[in-house]
């Protein structure tokens, strides 16, 4: 057994499971660090993919109750078929654009550099839709305040925001956030409403990237993979809750100040090499 093998495995399943809900780019973190530490060939990258299943899981636990009553009510009750076509129209865009560029995109753009000038701009997003999220007096506009209450209009535009983290470093989560309170959901309906989306985008990303690349695991791979699914269920779990309760409180500015410093710090340390 490749004991440096599976502390890489660990490693990237704490960076995947912390990182996957917050607006800091998840996929950005897992090539940043994957490549310092020496774990970026082909079995990497479906290692990566894998794991992040464990984080999707960690969703579908926390939230078992609430998607098992819209999946046993979704023939009967209009409450859950208007939650199922929400997500539904979300999902619809990110899914259709990353079906057709998705090759080009794995090619292009997973890069470093890349990903350091998308955390940049994306902090700089970020601090700019929490300037706008209250008028001048500092009074927070009204708001749709839950899930349960967004609109069909609502869920599409979050889907179009969602599109743009097919760049990698945009972050998928940061997007639809971002694209929820723009689109005038609360901080908190948004960041719930960025968890539920997760489930089809990054099921339909990671069973896609899989029936394509599965022939590069073998059964030495089956070890590290376990170890990094778990790691990042774990990690995961922590990270949603602790969300949850952290946007009751507080905005979204500390994200954006650690992109824009640690997408520098990307930017200088590969420009260097």
């Amino acid at each position: 057994m490749d004991l440096l093998l599976l502390l890489k495995a660990l490693i990237l399943g704490l960076v995947e499971g912390a990182t996957e809900f917050l607006p800091v780019s998840s996929t950005g973190h897992l090539i940043i660090v994957g490549d310092l530490i020496g774990f970026n060939d082909e079995n990497s990258k479906v290692f990566k993919i894998v794991i992040q299943l464990g984080a999707i899981l960690a969703i579908c636990w926390e939230y078992r109750a609430r998607l098992g009553n819209v999946a046993t009510r979704l023939g009967s009750d209009l409450g859950a078929q208007r939650f199922a076509l929400h997500v539904a129209l979300a999902f619809l865009p990110a899914a259709l654009l990353g079906l057709a560029f998705h090759d080009l995109i794995k090619v292009y753009l997973f890069s470093p550099v890349t990903v350091a000038v998308a955390l940049i701009l994306g902090g700089l997003v970020i601090l700019a839709v929490e300037r706008s999220a209250a008028n001048p007096q500092g009074v927070i506009r009204m708001r749709t305040a839950s899930v349960e209450h967004m609109t069909a209009k609502q869920a599409l535009q979050i889907g179009c925001f969602q599109a743009l983290s097919l760049v990698p470093g945009v972050s998928r989560a940061g997007a639809t956030i971002l694209g929820g309170m723009a689109s005038g959901l609360s901080r908190q309906a948004a960041t719930e409403f960025s968890f539920f989306v997760a489930i089809p985008i990054m099921c339909a990303a990671t069973g896609y990237d899989l029936l394509k690349s599965w022939h590069l695991l073998g059964a030495e791979d089956v070890a590290a993979i376990a170890v990094g699914f778990i790691t990042a269920f774990l990690a995961a779990l922590v990270a949603v809750k602790t969300l949850l309760r952290y946007v009751a409180q507080h905005d979204f500015r500390v994200f954006a100040w650690y992109r824009i410093v640690f997408g520098l710090l990307v930017l200088a340390y590969f420009w260097e090499f």
